[in-house]
């Protein structure tokens, strides 16, 4: 279980305000929320390269290490001038076949890095994560830049690794891609948890959100056009 108790972060301004959330182990943890919520600053905090300025974040009831946690950020970051294989060279597990993975990402790992498009970019991070095999892993907006197979293929990943008992929390812009996936949905607002939705209610969720954006925008949209 990872618990996360009150905790607040800021950016000059604060982003997260007196957060409190708790991810079950072994499911999929949606995080959705309107640009600016502070999705990824959440994600941040959580893997550790944003320390909170109060509150704190325990996993099964201990202090959350960067060792338990693999994150993939929406902007991958790769030195410059190496292959894909070197690469993934610097993440060490040895019963993680890199050519077997790749005859489903089919990825060129033996040319540099800066001649791969932006969707082979994300499957390369993306082998990286998986190749580290941590208890927990962050996925933010992993969708963008794929194709639709693509996306598929990382969905069926995500289930199965889930399977395997890993703790999964994704973002993504497009509600339908986690609907489809996760087994809770969080609602971020102004930089608070606002509320937590399970499977049996994500139709309700999704109309309520649809409403509510529409809502808000309605009356400006029908001033200009």
């Amino acid at each position: 279980m990872i618990t996360i108790n009150n905790i607040c972060v800021s950016y000059d301004i604060k982003i997260i305000d007196n957060l409190s959330l708790s991810l079950s182990d072994k499911e999929i943890h949606g995080i959705v929320g309107l640009n600016g919520a502070g999705k990824t600053t959440l994600l941040n905090t959580v893997f550790g390269l944003k320390k909170p300025l109060s509150g704190e974040i325990l996993y099964n009831g201990q202090k959350l290490s960067k060792k338990e946690i693999s994150y993939l950020t929406t902007e991958n970051f790769f030195y410059t001038g190496i292959t894909g294989e070197e690469y993934l060279s610097l993440f060490k597990n040895k019963k993680f076949d890199v050519n077997q993975w790749n005859e489903l990402f089919s990825l060129p790992l033996n040319q540099i890095i800066s001649e791969y498009s932006t969707g082979m970019k994300k499957k390369l991070a993306l082998m990286g994560i998986l190749k580290q095999n941590k208890p927990i892993m962050i996925f933010d907006e992993p969708f963008n830049g794929l194709d639709i197979e693509a996306c598929r293929m990382i969905r069926t990943i995500l289930l199965r690794l889930k399977e395997q008992g890993k703790t999964i929390i994704i973002t993504s812009h497009i509600i339908e891609t986690l609907t489809n996936l996760c087994d809770y949905i969080h609602y971020l607002e102004a930089g608070k948890i606002k509320y937590t939705k399970g499977k049996n209610e994500f139709d309700d969720f999704q109309q309520e959100l649809f409403e509510a954006i529409e809502n808000k925008n309605n009356k400006l949209i029908g001033n200009i056009c």
